[in-house]
């Protein structure tokens, strides 16, 4: 099999020093209330896979299914429509909490605002999520997608009436594309990617992914009284992994475990972590883990992710192929979980851990045995339905 599994920890001696407060649960109660005003919201599932746990020699495995996020088949939309909220609530003079749906989308709200252009990169799921944001506005958006992106996550886009493209740049450049037309036609850059100068949307973005944080410690609470041991999270720039471990930092303290998973090939995070500072990949990022094809860390998802989460895993591109056929083939009595790519990685990787002789020492090294309890979040569904039959039907992917 190709590729390989590497691994480090946080040192023990440099831990805790960014706060975790603006992710925190006070702040997701807000963030919630806010999604909660669409018409679309419901709170997606918590897998309860106890014969997956038993067959693994886990004390729990539970999967937070975002493929039911407001029809969208992604989580994305979690922080995109936050993160535009709260651009709106700034140029109103407004608290977010003072601009429900209803009111964001009133005919007075629009006169006030006039027109407004939202532009994003993405390799799909967070574009959808942004120009079906616009759309419900009365906006417009533009949508730049990198090179590789699936057709269908283009057309999906488009079909919210979006001006989206596939460029021939890999996801940094095109978020510096995207950057440029801002600047240029006076565009709002709607971007996960922070760095000097462009922070308040991507902290934006990132508090908006606590409200699934939320649901799934209250679900979790309404199956075991105990909470969980061990969290895996997948990252590409760190705003999903980074905004949620700063939820579970607040919500439950320093006791779980916290493990970030990303592909070999985009493994900014791991090699941050390794280096001890942010560090950028480069080059094309060749993955079928599309919406984790990042190289360049958030700085504010790096600075949580590098004082609050515990281990940094780069793994093999057949991980995310085992998640995605392990949650689409459930054992007996356990939920169906249909997984794409990204989504279903950290389970993937989960799976392996407990099935692979040759990984004992990692397994060792995070702490998973037979009292372990793990939450992992499946971030999307078959967002690219050709790409996840050829998966998990056929077993094939490119290799890169």
């Amino acid at each position: 099999m190709e590729g390989c599994f590497k691994s480090v920890s946080r040192p023990v001696d440099h831990q805790g020093h960014s706060d975790v407060t603006p992710f925190g649960v006070e702040t997701a109660k807000k963030t919630r209330a806010f999604h909660a005003s669409f018409p679309e919201y419901s709170v997606t599932p918590l897998a309860d896979l106890s014969g997956l746990a038993g067959a693994l020699g886990l004390g729990g495995v539970y999967v937070k299914d975002e493929s039911y996020r407001f029809g969208l088949n992604a989580f994305k939309v979690l922080g995109g429509s936050f993160a535009i909220g709260s651009y709106l609530a700034g140029r109103l003079g407004v608290d977010i909490s003072q601009l429900p749906y209803e009111r964001m989308t009133s005919k007075e709200v629009r006169e006030k605002l006039g027109d407004i252009t939202f532009v994003t990169a993405t390799d799909g799921n967070h574009g959808r999520g942004v120009a079906w944001t616009a759309n419900r506005l009365g906006q417009k958006s533009v949508v730049y997608m990198p090179k590789g992106s699936a057709l269908e996550r283009l057309e999906n886009i488009r079909a919210l009436g979006s001006d989206a493209s596939i460029t021939e740049l890999n996801y940094d450049d095109a978020v510096r594309l995207a950057n440029q037309g801002a600047e240029k036609y006076g565009w709002v850059m709607v971007q996960d990617t922070a760095w000097e100068g462009y922070e308040d949307i991507p902290r934006w973005i990132m508090q908006g992914y606590t409200t699934l944080a939320l649901e799934a410690s209250e679900q979790l609470a309404e199956l075991q009284a105990e909470k969980p041991t061990h969290i895996f999270l997948q990252a590409g720039v760190g705003a999903m992994s980074g905004g949620i471990t700063g939820f579970l930092r607040d919500r439950y303290g320093d006791e779980p475990v916290i493990t970030i998973v990303e592909p070999n090939k985009a493994d900014c995070i791991y090699r941050s972590a390794k280096a001890g500072e942010r560090f950028c990949v480069t080059g094309e990022m060749q993955t079928i883990m599309a919406g984790l094809a990042c190289g360049e860390p958030c700085t504010i998802g790096w600075e949580i992710l590098r004082d609050h989460a515990d281990h940094y895993v780069s793994c093999p591109e057949y991980v995310a192929a085992k998640g995605m056929r392990v949650l689409g083939n459930p054992l007996a009595g356990d939920p169906r979980v249909i997984s794409g790519e990204s989504g279903a990685v950290t389970l993937g990787f989960v799976a392996e851990l407990m099935q692979n002789p040759s990984l004992d020492w990692l397994r060792e090294q995070i702490g998973l045995n037979g009292d372990s309890r793990v939450l992992c979040i499946s971030t999307e569904g078959d967002t690219d339905r050709e790409n996840y039959r050829r998966i998990v039907w056929d077993g094939a992917w490119p290799s890169f």
